[in-house]
């Protein structure tokens, strides 16, 4: 192997790409920052606790460990953004008891890549609020999360919805233990109806929990599902929260293509309500997933509600944009010194001044002209 191969699934980014990912960072952000929320900087490595290993194995799998030769204890370097905010918004914004909006833009690091052709260093971009429990604040982030899309040519974007609350809500009613609410819910997520039935079956659940939940698979399409879970699911309090909460998302985006799935429940185990994505034209997998995960700042001790979404910005790549590169005013070597004044001004005022060796470069097709002495005033003078 030579020594300047990377490793699988970790790739360079050139100019051209890099000038896309970065301006789309940039709208991404102004985006976010006119709608109130706040810039967060989380560092890349925390001690590996903090990054709430130990309560999420998908997680605990995704994240890269090390020693601190420092202290001796485990680092570890973030899979996932999300759980930094939740304890800067837990501990060194605890002084605010009212709603928290905050957002961020970095890299994440994962161990093991989520599928053949992803990468194992995504640049995570999204946005989390916290402090406020009411649906109002989830509409007010998918609405965030979709006008997040348009950075994209993805075409026309579907809104995918579901709620872990039903499946929950059934769980504990059927009175499953952690372990096979887990297994029940891997089932769930491959869709696989038969299995889910002979697995409520082999357990010999009560009749009206083992069909609900074997219903639950069935329980997907556009709106109209909603009416049809209503007459269908047991009359739970909690499921009929959930189904409330996803009607009014429904009905506030009555324009939007909608896709509810009530079996749809790939999130972090850290999720505790709606969940949403959005899914592109041509697109086989989300490009942004967000969803409620209130409570999560208990683990750094200050419980809140909390609702947000996150996507990779290099799935885009290829559907950005193209940014041109600045054209160029050259200065020869030898005039350099004497023009420095000039090509201050020239750069403060945003324009690319760079010297010429006398060598091609890689600006060479962008010259927009030379920085010349005429009557000892520098000019820019085109070629």
């Amino acid at each position: 192997m030579q020594s300047w191969q990377l490793p699988e699934h970790i790739a360079d980014i050139l100019p051209t790409t890099a000038r896309q990912l970065e301006s789309a960072r940039e709208k991404l952000l102004a985006l976010f920052r006119v709608h109130g929320y706040e810039l967060v900087q989380p560092p890349l490595m925390e001690y590996s606790n903090s990054l709430l290993t130990y309560i999420d194995a998908g997680l605990s799998l995704k994240t890269i460990r090390v020693v601190d030769q420092l202290s001796g204890r485990q680092l570890g370097i973030r899979a996932d953004i999300t759980p930094q905010v939740a304890r800067i918004d837990a501990h060194l914004l605890s002084a605010n008891n009212g709603i928290n909006r905050l957002c961020y833009a970095g890299s994440v690091l994962h161990a093991r890549p989520d599928g053949l052709l992803s990468t194992r260093e995504p640049l995570q971009i999204g946005a989390e609020l916290y402090g406020h429990a009411d649906v109002a604040a989830d509409i007010e982030l998918i609405d965030l999360m979709l006008k997040s899309m348009a950075v994209a040519d993805i075409g026309e974007v579907l809104l995918s919805l579901g709620h872990i609350g039903v499946f929950r809500a059934l769980a504990e009613a059927a009175k499953l233990n952690e372990q096979q609410s887990l297994q029940l819910l891997s089932l769930m997520q491959d869709k696989d109806a038969d299995a889910v039935a002979e697995q409520v079956r082999v357990w010999q659940l009560d009749g009206m929990w083992a069909k609900a939940l074997t219903l639950l698979p069935s329980l997907y399409g556009s709106r109209e599902v909603l009416a049809e879970a209503r007459a269908k699911l047991p009359e739970l309090s909690a499921v009929s929260k959930a189904l409330d909460e996803l009607e009014a998302v429904c009905n506030a985006f009555a324009e939007q293509a909608v896709h509810i799935d009530l079996s749809e429940l790939r999130v972090d185990n850290y999720h505790t309500g709606l969940l949403y994505a959005a899914y592109g034209k041509d697109c086989h997998d989300a490009v942004a997933r967000g969803g409620r995960y209130d409570g999560l700042g208990a683990h750094f001790g200050r419980s809140r509600p909390a609702t947000g979404f996150s996507f990779d910005l290099r799935t885009f790549i290829g559907r950005l944009p193209a940014i041109e590169r600045l054209p160029v005013v050259m200065v020869a070597q030898q005039d350099a010194e004497a023009a420095a004044e000039a090509v201050e001004k020239l750069r403060a005022a945003g324009q690319s001044v760079i010297i010429d060796y006398g060598v091609e470069h890689n600006g060479s097709k962008e010259v927009a002209g030379r920085l010349k002495n005429a009557d000892g005033v520098w000019q820019v003078v085109q070629d």
